[in-house]
Formats: C-alpha cells, structure tokens, sequence
C-alpha cells in the first residue's frame, strides 16, 4: 500500500541538444577566490577540498543493495519510511519488502481508520517485520483484529513489541502473542492482563529487554516469564502488581528496576543472578525487604528507604543484608534523618563503597556521634571517593553530619551539597568555615554547593533503556 506523501522531486532537465536523451549537466558556479586577508583569518572556515575523481549530482545512495537501503527504512518512523516509495523508480518496491516498523503513533488517522489502516499496510506488506507498536485501547476494543495482526506474515521474525498506554481498561494479552515471542528481543507490555494459561505459552529465547509496565500478573507467572527468558539484560518492572514477592534466578541478567505498584510487593530475592551489575528501586518511597543470596557482581544499588528503627545498632542492615556485600562500589539511601549511627550501620555491610548518594526527608539528625563512636570510626576503613547529600539544609545537625566525611574520609575526591535554595555567596562561605575544611582528611578533596532541583530525580526513569545509563542516580 502506498500512502501519501510529499510531493515527487522534480525531474532532471534535458539538454540543450535537439533529440538528446543525455541530461544536463549540472553546473557549478566557481566563487572567486578570497581575498588575501580572509585567506589569512584563522576564524574564517575554508571549504574542504573535494576528494579526486568525486562527482557533483550523484545519487549515491540509490546504488546500494537492496537489503542495505531495506535496513535504512525499517528504522525511518512508519511514515516517513513509506515516502521512500516516491522518491524514485528504484525505491518504490524497498518499504513493502524491507524489515517493517509499523508504529501507531507515526500514522495520521485515528480509531476505525487507524485500525483499517494497519490491518491494510499488513496484509500488503511483503517482508518481515522489525518493531510494532500498538495502544491497549486497540486490544481492549478490537481483541480479534489484534490477534490476527500478530499472526499476520508480515510480523515473522518481530524483533521488537510494544503495547502502548493510555487504556482506559486492561485487556487480557493476546493468545497470538505466543506465535512471535521466539524471535522478540524488546518487549513492552502495559496495561495489560497476563492470565496463568498464557503464560505458560510464552517463551523468549532471544528477549535481552522486558518492560511489565501496570501489569496484573501472578506470582507464578511473573516467574515463569522471567525463566522463559535465559539471554535477559534488561528488565523494568514498573507498578505492576498481582504478586507479593520478586525472585531474580537469572543468568545473563545485568539489571533490575522495580517500582512497586501496590504494597502488596514486600519482598524481592536475589537467589542466583551471577552477571547482575545494579539493582535500581526507583521509588524512594517503597519499603521492600530486599535479600541477596548471589550476586557476584552487583556493584550498584538504590534507592534503599529505611527508618530510624532500622539502625537501632550496626547490625540494623545486616537483617537485610545477611552477609557482607563487597562488590557494591555505589549506593543510594533515603534516610528519615542524617545520623552517623545510620552511616556506620550499612558501612559495615559495604565496605568497598566508593560512591555513596543520601537523601534525607527532612528531619534533623543527632549529634551525639563524636564521643559515642570514637573508637570504632578509627577503625573503619573508609573507601569513599564521592559523597552527594540530596536536600541538605543548613541545619548544625547537617552540618555535624558532613563532618564525619570531612574529618574521616582519606579518600574523598568529591564532596557535594545539594540544596533546595540558591546558593548565595555568603552561604558558601558560611558553610566552608562550620564544616572546618581546613581539617579535611583528604587533601585533593573537592566541596561543591549546588541547586538539588537542577538536576534529574532516580524516578525520571520511565523506560528500559533508561537502566543502561552510566549513573542511575545522577544523569
């Protein structure tokens, strides 16, 4: 099916010779050379030299094969990809053959049109598919058509699937959706039910990409789907609900991101994820009981959210923790109040931390800390190199607080103040001299007071490929 489009480019004109079929050269008008003095300006850019036996005109793009030009399209948004077939003679036939993106959003129609529409461009398509995304509202009104869109041949070899929100219901996922998960490697799912009797025919043998976003899956299911996936990378559990605990038996797993749905899900076990590299609990809200059994490699981790009864003593996280972890290089806590009873607590359970994010919620810590744990903090082995405090505020608790890093850090290379107000130079100022800095630990140590609400929040992680960035927490 061929859909409108912009207007065809203009023909190339004849030349001036009677009965010749050659076209016309273009010709290209040669600029006068600069003058002496722009030859000379440094800051005036010279074009660069043509590379030798180049040709002005030449559409070069046409010349490559046709599985190379099908590639460039399937990666074209919807539209514009079917445009292609306007361009040239040569291209009309690339869109219905090439790797087929077919996404709702790109097509200018909407309810029965649309769906008209998309069931036209499938049924004329010829080739295999690439990405399909569709809204729930579809599979809530129309649950046959979606069926036999998914069993359609023009989506063999699907590589990526995306059922996209708003619903104003969630419909049952499609039976069909079985007959495409062999080949899936991306796959967003929301608003949707997952009953039993279909998760049991799922199976993902190639999915490194999972979203489950306001899902209503069973316990039961939700691990039968994670088992059915032995190459998984990446997987988001976004406020998905109908399960009480999470068990991570993965592995190729290299991250987890969970926002609890409901508080129903108090539990999530780590038993057996041998690659699994961060574990991101994106609501700094959620209260989970969280075990890790094996996880060699698991370096990052947060959002943690604990309160003050959780640290009545050093082994207030080693009720979470059973045993020391010490591959965690960064971490993320939010904290009631700032206290260094707290510090100390989880620092006995991560020894090797090298970057460490706190946020606290706005209740003052205490102070008490000097003489009460004198002894023990000579004997820490205190590996930090970055400490960011989130809503710091110029209480003297505070400040007694980012004492214990100033005073006690050998090793700290960075020490940051986030506040939620601007940061005056008199503030600053004040602020160097309460801290002492001129008795810092570490002598290469940067301080720096900046604005909290510039930058980016653990929670404006919305999509998979959002796990894959450099710093979860600070990015």
């Amino acid at each position: 099916m061929e859909m409108e489009a912009a207007a065809p480019l203009p023909k190339k004109r004849k030349s001036g010779v009677p009965g010749s079929s050659e076209p016309e050269k273009i010709l290209s008008r040669k600029l006068p050379p600069p003058a002496a003095k722009e030859a000379a300006d440094p800051h005036i850019q010279q074009p660069l030299p043509r590379a030798e036996g180049a040709e002005e005109g030449v559409d070069r793009i046409s010349g490559l094969p046709d599985a190379v030009l099908g590639d460039i399209i399937s990666i074209l948004p919807t539209r514009e990809g079917a445009r292609t077939q306007t361009l040239a003679t040569r291209w009309r036939h690339l869109w219905r053959s090439a790797p087929l993106n077919l996404d709702y959003r790109d097509l200018p129609a909407e309810r029965d049109v649309l769906i008209a529409l998309i069931s036209r461009i499938l049924s004329a398509h010829a080739g295999s598919g690439r990405r399909l995304c569709i809204s729930v509202q579809h599979l809530g009104h129309e649950p046959a058509t979606v069926d036999a869109w998914l069993r359609s041949s023009a989506l063999s070899n699907l590589q990526e699937l995306e059922f996209c929100r708003p619903a104003t219901r969630s419909p049952a996922l499609p039976p069909a959706v079985a007959s495409i998960s062999s080949s899936l490697r991306v796959a967003t799912i929301s608003n949707c039910r997952l009953p039993d009797g279909i998760s049991e025919t799922l199976h993902f043998p190639q999915l490194k990409q999972l979203t489950l976003e306001e899902v209503s899956i069973s316990e039961g299911s939700l691990h039968r789907v994670i088992a059915g996936c032995p190459v998984l990378e990446y997987m988001l559990l976004n406020r998905s609900f109908g399960f009480n605990c999470v068990r991570i038996c993965s592995p190729i797993l290299k991250t987890i991101g969970i926002r609890r749905g409901e508080p129903y899900l108090r539990k999530i076990i780590i038993e057996d994820a041998p690659c699994l590299e961060r574990f991101l609990q994106l609501d700094i809200y959620d209260k989970l009981d969280i075990l890790i059994m094996s996880a060699p490699n698991l370096a990052i981790m947060g959002c943690l959210s604990y309160k003050d009864s959780c640290f009545s003593d050093f082994q207030g996280w080693r009720a979470v923790f059973p045993t020391v972890v010490y591959t965690i290089k960064t971490l993320f806590i939010y904290v009631d109040s700032n206290s260094v009873d707290m510090l100390l607590s989880f620092m006995s359970c991560f020894p090797c931390l090298e970057k460490l994010y706190i946020q606290q919620s706005g209740k003052a810590g205490k102070r008490s800390w000097r003489r009460k744990h004198k002894s023990h903090i000579r004997s820490l082995d205190i590996r930090l190199k970055t400490v960011v405090l989130k809503n710091y505020k110029k209480y003297m608790a505070d400040v007694d607080f980012a004492m214990f890093f100033v005073l006690h850090a050998k090793m700290l290379e960075l020490l940051r103040f986030e506040v939620r107000f601007v940061c005056s130079n008199g503030f600053v100022a004040s602020q160097r001299r309460l801290l002492q800095l001129e008795k810092r630990a570490s002598r290469d140590a940067r301080f720096e007071f900046t604005e909290y609400t510039h930058r980016r929040k653990l929670e404006d992680i919305k999509h998979v490929q959002d796990l894959s960035v450099a710093d979860p927490f600070e990015w």
